[in-house]
């Protein structure tokens, strides 16, 4: 029993490391890439779907997006795994809301475009 006691006294007379600010800020990196990258696939999307015949997307737009899709989910989720192991909460909430908040407005927007087009018929560029 007195080892236990020992080690929980040193583990509460260790100071608490300080934030690492060079990892946070790779962090904000990977998840301002990852943002990037899934508008960018909504942008495809929305384009390929007023080129395409009857809003059909083909399937490599279909690729092409749920490739950019993958990437950004690996990048964010490693990067708030990171975030949280460093016990950088702070950054970790404001990154993931930010990401959060412009992913649903371009969800937002596309889903606007689809209804928008879908009620005047086939777009045509002049």
């Amino acid at each position: 029993m007195e080892p236990l006691i020992l080690l929980l006294a040193a583990v509460d007379a260790a100071p608490p490391k300080p934030v690492n600010l060079w990892g946070a800020l790779g962090c904000a990196v990977a998840y301002s890439a990852a943002l990037l990258a899934t508008l960018d696939g909504f942008a495809d999307l929305i384009l390929a779907r007023d080129d395409a015949p009857a809003g059909r997307v083909p399937a490599g737009v279909g690729l092409k997006l749920g490739s950019k899709l993958a990437a950004a989910a690996i990048a964010v989720i490693s990067a708030a795994m990171v975030l949280a192991l460093d016990s950088n909460w702070f950054a970790f909430t404001a990154l993931t809301i930010a990401f959060l908040v412009v992913v649903g407005l371009g969800v937002i927007v596309m889903l606007r475009h689809r209804r928008v087009t879908s009620d005047s018929g086939p777009q045509s560029r002049r």
